[in-house]
């Protein structure tokens, strides 16, 4: 089967020269400009309601409405674009979420944001149809876990109309990799079970529907078949743990077990292995004790590695007599900018702070 014009969208950014109709994509880019649109045509226009009014010009920006969301946002009186705060225990995870994987320590971080500053940026939610009065998470599954750790009992949402399924899938994964947020694990993990659930009847079907190469689906099916607590090892770490390292770390698995796989996850990430050296070891060219060393590849004297709320985030390394690496990922944004600001300020010439 040929890819679907929304797969074509899916590979990467959507083609903004294209004369295709507007996607789901589009509909999720045109929120923002009706979010406060419930706030405009407060007088009668044509001797019509404000209310009707700001339907018009909010269908006008979106586009034309479901069946399904036109009735249930009438029944409602829910303005397309509109801000409502919805209980916690009524928001539920989509079963077509990419995301898999949340990392603890950004959880909690987060959670401490929130508790202190409050919800700056709605999450967008989509109506259960059959059952009323409960909603799937459509963007914003990371603010929903951080409020519930927050002990907060209301989110603040917009009610959006998109599909509960497969492109509701591919819409947020496309937005993820935008974000730089999603991982091969998450992949691994999500595509597996589609095939389990028969979702596509083989991954070449899954591959042609979303835009990708038959390979790409294999290699992360393969990752699917390690552990759940190996891979959480590794997805702290994308910039050490992409696709081809997780695929020879799956192989190591199958023929030596969690354990061992364990104990060469942790030497991938002290020693600095590289793909190569891996493979290497799982080919028993070498031993996951003593890994070689490519020629010419200069070895750090010193390495500390750095910790937040008790999570491994990276490390730093020291190098002959004039060299430092530092490394660290899995931040938020708001701890990686204040930490970027704090190292600027260390490195002015005139030890300035401002």
């Amino acid at each position: 089967m040929k890819p679907s014009q929304f797969a074509k969208g899916f590979k990467a950014r959507p083609d903004t020269t294209s004369s295709e109709k507007r996607t789901a994509l589009d509909r999720l880019n045109a929120i923002d400009g009706i979010v406060d649109i419930q706030h405009a045509s407060q007088t009668a226009t044509n001797g019509r309601s404000s209310a009707f009014a700001a339907d018009e010009q909010a269908e006008a920006v979106a586009g034309p409405e479901s069946e399904e969301y036109r009735a249930w946002r009438r029944a409602n009186r829910y303005t397309a674009g509109q801000i409502i705060e919805l209980p916690l225990k009524a928001i539920k995870p989509s079963p077509f979420n990419p995301r898999h994987f949340y990392l603890k320590a950004s959880i909690a971080e987060l959670a401490v944001n929130l508790a202190k500053q409050g919800q700056q940026q709605a999450i967008h939610v989509i109506p259960d149809y059959v059952n009323p009065g409960m909603f799937f998470v459509s963007d914003g599954g990371r603010r929903v876990r951080a409020l519930k750790e927050a002990n907060k009992e209301t989110v603040k949402a917009v009610v959006v109309d998109l599909p509960v399924g497969i492109e509701s899938y591919k819409l947020g994964y496309d937005l993820n990799v935008q974000r730089d947020s999603q991982t091969v694990f998450d992949n691994a993990v999500v595509w597996r079970r589609f095939l389990d659930e028969q979702h596509f009847q083989s991954q070449r079907e899954l591959a042609d529907h979303l835009g990708l190469d038959e390979s790409t689906i294999a290699v992360a099916l393969s990752i699917a078949k390690l552990p759940e607590n190996v891979m959480q090892e590794m997805v702290a770490r994308p910039d050490r743990f992409g696709s081809n390292m997780a695929y020879q770390i799956s192989r190591y698995h199958t023929a030596r077990g969690s354990d061992a796989t364990l104990r060469l996850i942790n030497k991938i990430t002290s020693d600095d292995l590289s793909t190569r050296q891996v493979a290497d070891i799982v080919k028993g060219r070498a031993s996951a004790q003593e890994a070689p060393k490519p020629a010419g590849r200069q070895r750090y004297a010193q390495r500390l590695e750095i910790k937040l709320d008790g999570i491994s985030v990276g490390d730093l390394k020291s190098y002959g007599e004039d060299r430092l690496e530092l490394r660290l990922r899995g931040l938020s944004r708001e701890r990686r900018d204040e930490l970027l600001h704090q190292i600027e300020a260390m490195l002015r010439p005139d030890g300035s702070k401002s």
